[in-house]
């Protein structure tokens, strides 16, 4: 098992997109995929999280769909790869060291049942304050908004 580091909010988008591009597939005329418009009960996960030991904290990340597979692909790129990248430049393959990005590719109603899975998880932390957009705390939350 391999685990990596994302924020709330990368999660959150990431399950956007991921519901997103299977969404584009099914209106596509003539698609051939067989794409779920929801989760496969057979694949619906309700089992409790493992934490294991970060492989790395993720920076970029880039989506895509391979037809010759018929699978959403994901490369996440390590935060400290990304940030010692010059940002005007794209990625590119020699831009990244290989044991700092993680390949990962799904199946299409795996990939939806990774969205699903990934919105319960972010609808389940903690709430972010309507103010300064940090989680706040069930006991209460010393708001820091920047003094204008």
């Amino acid at each position: 098992m391999v685990s990596i580091a994302l924020e709330k909010e990368q999660s959150a988008v990431l399950a956007e997109k991921i519901d997103e591009v299977l969404d584009q597939l099914i209106t596509i005329d003539g698609n051939p995929f067989s794409v779920p418009t929801s989760t496969p009960i057979e694949l619906v996960d309700n089992e409790p999280l493992e934490t294991p030991h970060e492989q790395f904290r993720t920076g970029a990340m880039t989506l895509d769909w391979d037809p010759t597979t018929a699978q959403i692909v994901l490369e996440a790129y390590s935060l400290a790869d990304v940030q010692a990248d010059d940002i005007d430049e794209p990625l590119t393959e020699n831009s990244t060291d290989e044991s700092e990005m993680m390949l990962v590719r799904m199946p299409v109603g795996t990939a939806r049942a990774f969205a699903k899975r990934t919105r319960e998880v972010v609808g389940a932390g903690r709430p972010a304050c309507p103010l300064c957009g940090y989680p706040m705390d069930a006991d209460g939350h010393e708001c820091t908004l920047p003094e204008v």
